[in-house]
């Protein structure tokens, strides 16, 4: 049995042999002390791994860490984006559904102790680490989730007054979108009704590891002051996604199924198609529809 463990390079040769992407917190007798260096990109999970530590930093320098005292980072993988936010003056929450990447970071991020949250985004509970404190999220988000994130942060708008991170260059854009435009939509509107958006800087695909196959844009959400809408919200959503999901027709064909009384079908924003709506307009219209007696 000595002859074949006691020899350390003997036993992390045949370990990395059979699994090269990780490295084993192993003690067999005091002899063997092996830790993972890296974590394999997993398809199913859309990780890219940033690589570039400069746009990692500007990333993290895009919260204005006014108005809280906590931050969550979502999906942070192997920390590079999460390292900086560590220096920063609050306190850092990371939720991670990968298990290699959370045993990454336990090893590598000793000052997580506590704060890493090792669940699905989508149906965590926030309540249970936050309470009802308000907090901050940033990430490099998974391009095949990153629209469910932006939906779930619209839901939890209450206690999120800022919201910056890293997506699909297209969906970033249609996010910052305005009116008037073939990318305005769904999502342009209903974060815009309640965050003022800006769309920051553009990310080549090189600096990723596995590099995806389209650019990525960095957003940041600043929520307004008066985000509570002067109509019903839930009726407010369905009039926008009813509008948009027959973006081609006129509000008065599109939006049929409200039962709109004649007169009302008269307004000259019955017209128009829902990419000529400013927000406001939206407001606007979803009050006539009220009004209407919907």
């Amino acid at each position: 049995m000595r002859d074949k463990f006691c020899c350390t390079g003997y036993f992390k040769k045949n370990l990395t042999g059979l699994k090269p992407h990780i490295a084993w917190d192993l003690k067999w007798f005091g002899l063997l002390h092996y830790t993972m260096d890296k974590v394999k990109a997993k398809k199913h999970l859309g990780q890219h791994f940033l690589k570039d530590e400069g746009i990692a930093r500007d990333i993290a320098d895009t919260l204005s860490l006014q108005g809280y005292s906590k931050i969550l980072e979502i999906g942070p993988g192997m920390g590079v984006l999460t390292k900086y936010l560590l220096a920063k003056d609050t306190e850092t929450f990371v939720i991670e559904i990968d298990t290699e990447s959370v045993e990454y970071l336990n090893t590598h991020y000793p000052k997580l102790k506590g704060h890493i949250i090792s669940k699905d985004f989508l149906r965590y509970n926030l309540s249970e680490d936050f309470g009802d404190e308000e907090f901050a999220i940033i990430g490099n988000f998974p391009y095949n989730i990153s629209t469910q994130i932006v939906f779930r942060t619209l839901e939890m708008r209450y206690r999120i007054p800022e919201f910056a991170g890293m997506f699909q260059k297209e969906v970033a854009e249609r996010i910052c979108e305005k009116k008037g435009s073939k990318a305005y939509g769904i999502l342009s509107v209903l974060v815009q009704a309640f965050y003022t958006a800006e769309y920051l800087f553009t990310v080549d695909e090189h600096v990723f590891i596995p590099p995806p196959k389209v650019k990525s844009g960095v957003l940041r959400l600043r929520r307004k002051e008066n985000y509570h809408l002067p109509v019903d919200e839930k009726l407010f959503f369905s009039v926008v996604k009813m509008a948009f999901n027959q973006r081609r027709k006129t509000l008065r064909n599109s939006l049929k199924t409200y039962n709109l009384s004649d007169s009302l079908k008269e307004d000259v924003i019955f017209d128009l198609r829902p990419e000529q709506l400013s927000v406001e307009q939206f407001i606007d219209l979803t009050q006539k529809i009220a009004a209407n007696g919907v």
